[in-house]
């Protein structure tokens, strides 16, 4: 056995993509889309839940309303 054998794992890989910002209204992260609840229990999470919840975080995208601040609300 490799020592490489022992990181290789059969699961759901995070949706984490280091953008961990919570938005204020829909109260989930704007970088993977999942709450702070699902963030916290990810690790312990079954390899189903975790899928399920992977084929939901694509929707939730649109759900996100632009903040209308900073330079681009002033010129506009």
């Amino acid at each position: 056995m490799k020592d490489d054998d022992i990181w290789a794992r059969d699961e759901v890989q995070s949706p984490c993509v280091k953008l961990c910002v919570v938005h204020p209204e829909a109260r989930i992260c704007i970088g993977c889309y999942r709450s702070i609840d699902e963030i916290s229990t990810w690790s312990r999470m079954t390899h189903e839940a975790r899928a399920d919840l992977m084929a939901q975080l694509p929707l939730r995208a649109a759900n996100l309303t632009k903040r209308r601040g900073g330079r681009a609300g002033r010129l506009g």
